[in-house]
């Protein structure tokens, strides 16, 4: 798919933040436009995944970026927006039977945040049931495996690429 090729190409320093907007806004649109007739078909999906930018957050550029990858990827999004407290992920986790739980923070403070949302899906009963993946400024691997997340996504592309591989479809 295209955004697959904008990621490639992020990532080799041939685009930039730009040009990865303009074209997840083209994707999104398109989406819009098609949506309509993927969901009358029997199209599948990828798997559902529910994004948001944790509590006390605002910052969604990054996180609205891979909410239209992953969705040009085929997966269901559920985004949630900013500052989403954990009992919000929770919810939408049982509401649509959700595969992945993605998670974003820029500020360092707010990214303090992953842990207690890993936790109120664990004290829900429904950690065993999602792959969790951070990602943002506050996230990398070492803190991802230090928290329990699933894993972490340095940039969209990374970010599509690990939620192909927790469903096994790399």
């Amino acid at each position: 798919p295209g955004m697959d090729v904008v990621g490639q190409e992020y990532e080799k320093g041939i685009k930039f933040i730009p040009e990865m907007l303009m074209s997840a806004e083209a994707l999104r649109g398109a989406m819009e436009l098609l949506s309509p007739i993927l969901t009358k078909s029997d199209v599948s999906k990828a798997g559902k995944v529910i994004m948001g930018t944790v509590e006390g957050d605002i910052h969604n550029i990054g996180q609205q970026i891979v909410s239209m990858m992953l969705e040009g990827a085929g997966f269901g999004v559920y985004n949630l927006g900013v500052d989403v407290p954990a009992d919000k992920f929770v919810e939408k986790v049982k509401q649509e039977k959700a595969d992945i739980v993605g998670m974003s923070a820029f500020l360092t403070t707010t990214g303090l945040r992953f842990p207690d949302v890993i936790e109120a899906l664990q004290e829900a009963g429904v950690r065993e049931q999602v792959k969790v993946m951070i990602g943002g400024t506050a996230a990398s691997p070492k803190y991802a495996e230090t928290i329990g997340a699933d894993g972490y996504g340095a940039n969209a592309s990374a970010a599509v690429r690990l939620a192909k591989s927790f469903m096994g479809k790399q």
